[in-house]
């Protein structure tokens, strides 16, 4: 079994994020557009940090509460 998220990993590609919060590319950059995702470009490739993915997940969670 793997995890969504791999512990080595400091910054994931979009396909990855999409992978760990089981969402659509286009919904990944709609995210990353609106600011509710952080992200950076380097060079032409687009990463997220880890960070940001778990502070998006518990943004979430805080808004259901």
């Amino acid at each position: 079994m793997t995890t969504a998220m791999p512990p080595s990993h400091e910054a994931l590609k979009v396909p990855e994020v999409m992978s760990a919060l089981r969402l659509s590319r286009s919904k990944v950059y709609d995210l990353i557009r609106s600011k509710q995702l952080e992200s950076f470009t380097s060079g032409r490739a687009r990463r997220v940090p880890v960070d940001a993915v778990r502070q998006y997940m518990r943004n979430r969670i805080e808004e259901t509460d």
